[in-house]
């Protein structure tokens, strides 16, 4: 972008939250169920004479996000009817918050935000094969609403936002967000200007499906918005899509108004006084709390020295913090190894996951994997042994020293044996036992490489390399 022009934007983000029930109604919850129209019954269906009542544990989910964040918690809110048609709203509106929300302020990765209320979520549209069908499984699904300030300056900020409340989400036990089964639905407000202290013409980017769409969406809307007021153009108040696959926004509707949806308090839901109900108080949702991730990182720095991107590695999941947490307590006598077993956690076997394309611990027991990491720094493993047990350990689980000896992975410590393997390495590799001689310490490292690979990395790298030079100097003394 140019540097006249101004980029503002503002996120409005929708998570699915985790309950045993939908929001309303006694109807499950279940994210996972294939089968359509299963999960519903009269209230989310919008039968006539049904009444709705309000899902406790929803209410708790938003007031704890609340608290973590720094927000404000109501004492007084209430439910709201917002009016607009469309298949997917049985009802014709959608019960939702507006002028009293359950939680106001707070900020998170640095960006302030606005209000989190509770809402319902709308059915599932299918259009195939030129009819529309509708899935009403989702229809009622509690839904957290998430507005920030309108602070945000740039792509990156967006997308770590995101990533970040999404962990909290999960940190929380709120919700799954996941982005490509439409758990967690990010939309963006978007506005370019090129007069100092205004506000553009914002335009809504919806239903982005995952982080890296959202931050490209933001540099696309940036740039068209700029092309067309250089232009001489008008940006136009508008909703619009994202083509993932042209890389482009497209017009989908003209934007209405908070006018238009003719939001009025729900009369058949009671107003809400928590402080009525001591569990909602805010000394005991705080109480409620877990470690939260930005707490997690700060720990891990200040108690195992590790890098800051590292913390941000293992804390990035509540699976992998809870793995790490449990490996460094089965550490305990030994803290120092901590950092040595985090290094193995972000390279090797992240790299491992990698590969199989899967992130699971179930196979990994952390008192097994901290035999590992007292193994290799105890040299009984080589560092290409300890990787050869560890991709091992993770396929198939089990004692490390019995899969070493299994796979003949134990560094051998026998002064004759490698001797012997050194005497055979350098006879064939004459080229650069010569090099060596020479004066060529780069020649060594090569002839040490020869003879792990000879060991199948089991021989010990100092010893191999002492016998190396020795080897190579009674050479020198028999000439």
């Amino acid at each position: 972008m140019a540097a006249l022009y101004r980029l503002t934007i503002g996120l409005e983000i929708h998570a699915e939250l985790k309950t045993r029930t939908k929001m309303f109604c006694s109807s499950a919850n279940d994210p996972d169920e294939t089968r359509s129209n299963v999960n519903i019954c009269p209230i989310c269906m919008a039968h006539p004479g049904t009444l709705p009542t309000i899902n406790r544990e929803a209410v708790r989910h938003i007031l704890r996000v609340g608290t973590a964040v720094g927000g404000t918690l109501a004492d007084f809110s209430e439910f709201d009817r917002k009016s607009y048609f469309y298949p997917d709203i049985p009802k014709g509106y959608q019960i939702s918050q507006y002028a009293h929300p359950l939680v106001s302020g707070g900020e998170l990765a640095g960006v302030s935000i606005t209000r989190v209320h509770l809402e319902e979520d709308t059915a599932r549209s299918i259009h195939a094969h030129g009819k529309s069908l509708v899935d009403f499984n989702r229809a009622g699904i509690p839904l957290m609403e998430l507005v920030t300030e309108p602070v945000i300056r740039d792509a990156e900020t967006a997308g770590r936002f995101a990533r970040e409340l999404q962990l909290l989400l999960r940190t929380l036990g709120a919700g799954e967000a996941n982005l490509e089964k439409g758990e967690m639905r990010i939309e963006a407000n978007i506005s370019v200007s090129n007069e100092e202290g205004k506000f553009g013409t914002k335009v809504e980017v919806k239903n982005l499906n995952s982080f890296r769409s959202v931050e490209r969406a933001i540099a696309f809307e940036a740039a068209r918005q700029t092309a067309l007021i250089e232009a001489g153009g008008k940006v136009v108040q508008e909703t619009r899509g994202w083509n993932e696959a042209k890389q482009e926004t497209f017009h989908q509707r003209f934007k209405e108004g908070s006018a238009d949806y003719r939001y009025f308090p729900e009369p058949d839901l009671p107003k809400l006084f928590l402080s009525e109900i001591p569990d909602f108080s805010p000394e005991a949702i705080r109480a409620s709390l877990p470690e939260l991730p930005w707490e997690r990182r700060a720990r891990y720095v200040r108690a195992y020295a590790l890098k800051e991107n590292d913390a941000a590695y293992l804390s990035a999941t509540p699976e992998r913090a809870a793995f790490f947490d449990a490996l460094a307590r089965s550490l305990d006598e030994d803290g120092a190894l901590v950092p040595l077993a985090a290094n193995y956690l972000v390279s090797d076997l992240a790299g491992i996951f990698a590969k199989r394309k899967s992130e699971s611990y179930d196979a990994l027991v952390p008192s097994a994997f901290a035999s590992l990491i007292r193994m290799a720094s105890a040299g009984e493993l080589s560092s290409r042994g300890a990787k050869d047990v560890l991709a091992l350990l993770v396929e198939e689980g089990g004692d490390p020293k019995d899969i070493a000896q299994k796979h003949g992975l134990l560094q051998v410590h026998d002064t004759d044996a490698l001797a012997g393997t050194v005497r055979s390495v350098l006879a064939e590799e004459t080229k650069a036992a010569e090099e060596y001689r020479s004066g060529k310490e780069a020649a060594l490292q090569y002839l040490l490489g020869k003879c792990m690979k000879a060991t199948k990395g089991a021989g010990n790298p100092t010893l191999l390399k002492e016998l190396i030079r020795k080897e190579i100097s009674n050479e020198r003394s028999g000439d």
